[in-house]
């Protein structure tokens, strides 16, 4: 992976929900706090304890709540990220 002169990894391009992302995040649990903007802990669940209504696939295998944090993101990786809407 690049690093910049000033030591920063350089960001991963991927594909979110079919459109071309770039982000800095390098797991799934860093991608999901930068979308939603809440802190998410080791099991997958808002700082809180409350759910996200969140499910991720990367590059078709649905990825775990428990292993957001572990799972790690790379270039070129198709990530899925689908919300429970309430309601039929």
């Amino acid at each position: 992976m690049p690093i910049d002169p000033a030591g920063v990894s350089a960001s991963l391009s991927i594909s979110l929900n079919g459109q071309a992302y770039t982000t800095q995040a390098r797991t799934v649990g860093a991608l999901v706090e930068e979308m939603t903007g809440s802190s998410v802990n080791a099991q997958g669940l808002a700082a809180d304890g409350k759910r996200l209504g969140i499910a991720v696939a990367v590059d078709s295998a649905v990825v775990p709540r428990g292993q957001w944090h572990t799972h790690a993101l790379l270039n070129g990786a198709k990530v899925e990220v689908v919300t429970a809407k309430q309601g039929g």
